[in-house]
Formats: C-alpha cells, sequence, structure tokens
C-alpha cells in the first residue's frame, strides 16, 4: 500500500501540468470566426489559458450541448438557445445579475454584400426589388440567427414571397458568405463581420440594412453547467466584456454592448 502511495506522491507533479494545460472548450456562433481569433490569441497571451473553439451554426452548438457535448462556454450569436439551455438545466449566466438570461456580449448588423464584379447595381434596398438578382444567399432560418434576421427583413419589405424561389440556404452565416464570394449567389444577406473581412472586404461591397427592419441580433453567452473550468469560462466572458476588447468587437462589425 506505502508504495502504491508513494508512485502517486511521484507522479503528481507530472500530472498537475497535464491538468492545467486542458483547454477551455468554447462553442463560438459562426458570425464570429473572423473576429474571435486575434482576441483569443491576446486572452491566451495575458492569462496562459489555452482555448479549442468549435465555429458553427448556434442552433448546431445548442444540438451538441444538448446531447452532452464538452463544451465549457457558448458564445451563440442570440439569446434564444443559450436561454433554451438554461431552461433545460444545461447552462447558467451564473455571475451576472439574473442568471436565468444568457449574458449579452454583443449585437450583430446584417448587411447585403455583393461582388463588385457581379454587374449589379450597387447593394441597396432597390437591389432586392431587381429582376436582375436571380440567386440571393441567406443562411438557413431554421438554424442560425442571422437567417431569421433575413427573413425578418425581406418580409418587413414584402420581399419574402417574391424571393423565396430565389434563395439560396446556407447551413451558417459564414457559409452564406462563401456562396456570394464563390459566384454561386449573386448577393447575400450577410453579417457585417463576415463582410469586413480583408478578403470580403476587398472584393465586395455591402449595404447595411435598416435595423428597423429585423429583430435585434443580440449575441448570448452562458456557461456550460457540467464544465470543471467554470473559473476560466468567467475569464474570457470578462475580458470579452471589457472596454478594450469592445472597442475591438467594434472595429471587426460587431455592436458594442458596454
Amino acid at each position: 500500500m506505502l508504495t502504491r502511495i508513494l508512485a502517486v506522491l511521484v507522479a503528481l507533479p507530472c500530472l498537475l501540468p497535464a491538468i492545467a494545460q486542458t483547454p477551455l472548450r468554447v462553442a463560438a456562433a459562426a458570425d464570429l470566426q473572423p473576429v474571435l481569433p486575434p482576441i483569443l490569441d491576446q486572452f491566451r497571451q495575458a492569462t496562459g489559458i489555452s482555448l479549442d473553439v468549435t465555429y458553427q451554426a448556434s442552433a448546431a452548438l445548442t444540438v451538441q450541448i444538448q446531447n452532452g457535448a464538452p463544451f465549457d462556454l457558448f458564445l451563440s450569436a442570440d439569446l434564444g438557445y443559450p436561454k433554451r439551455l438554461i431552461d433545460a438545466g444545461l447552462a447558467d449566466a451564473a455571475g451576472s445579475s439574473d442568471s436565468t438570461t444568457p449574458i449579452t456580449y454583443a449585437k450583430g448588423t446584417l448587411v447585403l454584400w455583393t461582388r463588385k464584379d457581379a454587374h449589379l447595381p450597387p447593394p441597396s434596398l432597390d437591389l432586392l426589388r431587381s429582376p436582375e438578382l436571380r440567386r440571393l444567399a441567406i443562411a438557413n432560418p431554421d438554424r442560425a440567427p442571422y437567417g431569421r434576421a433575413a427573413v425578418a427583413a425581406l418580409t418587413s419589405l414584402k420581399l419574402y414571397d417574391p424571393l423565396k424561389p430565389r434563395l439560396v440556404t446556407a447551413e451558417n452565416i459564414a457559409q452564406a458568405a462563401q456562396f456570394v464570394d464563390s459566384g454561386n449567389a449573386d448577393a447575400g444577406l450577410i453579417s457585417l463581420t463576415s463582410a469586413l473581412t480583408p478578403k470580403l472586404a476587398s472584393s465586395g461591397s455591402w449595404f447595411v440594412i435598416p435595423r428597423d427592419l429585423y429583430p435585434p441580433i443580440e449575441q448570448g453567452a452562458v456557461i456550460i453547467t457540467k464544465t470543471t473550468q467554470r473559473a476560466a469560462a468567467h475569464r474570457l466572458l470578462d475580458y470579452l466584456l471589457s472596454p478594450p476588447v469592445q472597442v475591438q468587437l467594434a472595429k471587426t462589425g460587431l455592436t458594442p454592448v458596454k
């Protein structure tokens, strides 16, 4: 018995670094893919906390969490999906004034984007009414908050039914941007975060869809209940809500909340 105890004590110094280096597993909405990497690199350098990030549609990530995917933190593109997880007892916003409501860390903006070589009129509401627009990319409204915003905007303009046969539906907002950039669609209702990426900013132009045409895209965060890294998750949330990082988010197409 003593031999076994000694063996465990000898092994502990080797095991502790491995435990400390377990990455914080983040489920992040697809609109954050152009935004988060440099911010997370700064966070890693400042804290020593490593991260493992999965970018997908908010609905897809929600299903994975419901099925037991081992995430620690969920950064959604809306408040609805993380609220479902809270209501199911799978997540919380502990540390906020109301732990039953997701923590809003930013707000999104919907834009109409076209390639400069698309031989179309400049992006505008008039373009959505133009017969020259044959294929319009949107994210799946059943899975992506930006897709729901796109449908809401088209509905507000009384254009959803006329345009429905011309819609090209992508799995998430990042794929919707790829559809337009690759020429598989003439234009796309995408996130400003996608439109501001160096590639799309140089190859295309965009028009900001008036915000009164669709419900606010409030992006919410929750901590997964089963996490063993709650302190690290809180540190990342605090970092995202800090004034300097909120300024960075604004430069990449998200509206700060602080």
